[in-house]
């Protein structure tokens, strides 16, 4: 049996530290755009479909404790050099994020809030992609805190390469 005892300064910043809020306010689409250029021809034809998919988030602080997270999927579905269709959906959410600062709350804008707007954008080009008469596009799952993790460890080696490269010197 082991005693854990706590310091009475320890206790009374623990009491006082306000306990880390998390709220999801809204999700809602902000941008959606699907492209068909060659229209009715593309059903004309068979076509090799080559897919390529774009990500990338965006952060906005709204007020206090409010922030918009916008996860942005672009995917480009081309015929050799021909695009048979392009959609760009920017899936969004307003969330509350209270008690968290520096690495925590980037953790949670980066990793959290992308992992939750991910099934509406995905069931959105699903979605758009029917209506528009092609087949449905399972994107696949992604894993936002293996992206977030290589985002700092590169952002790192950057700073670290920056301290270490010499400065110039002008005459």
């Amino acid at each position: 049996m082991t005693d854990e005892t706590t310091t009475a300064p320890e206790a009374a910043s623990e009491e006082n530290a306000p306990a880390p809020k998390f709220a999801v306010q809204r999700i809602y689409v902000k941008d959606l755009s699907f492209e068909t250029p060659q229209g009715a021809a593309a059903f004309q034809k068979q076509w090799t479909p080559k897919v390529n998919q774009d990500l990338s988030t965006k952060t906005n602080k709204v007020a206090d404790g409010v922030y918009e997270v916008a996860l942005r999927i672009t995917v480009t579905v081309k015929d050799e050099e021909e695009t048979i269709y392009l959609i760009e959906v920017d899936q969004a959410g307003l969330f509350t994020i209270d008690g968290l600062e520096g690495g925590q709350l980037a953790q949670v804008l980066n990793v959290t809030c992308p992992s939750m707007l991910l099934p509406y954008a995905r069931e959105t080009i699903d979605s758009t992609l029917t209506k528009g008469s092609f087949p449905p596009l399972m994107i696949p799952p992604i894993n936002f805190e293996a992206l977030f993790a290589s985002a700092v460890q590169q952002a790192a080696a950057q700073q670290e390469a920056a301290a270490e490269a010499p400065e110039s010197s002008t005459h």
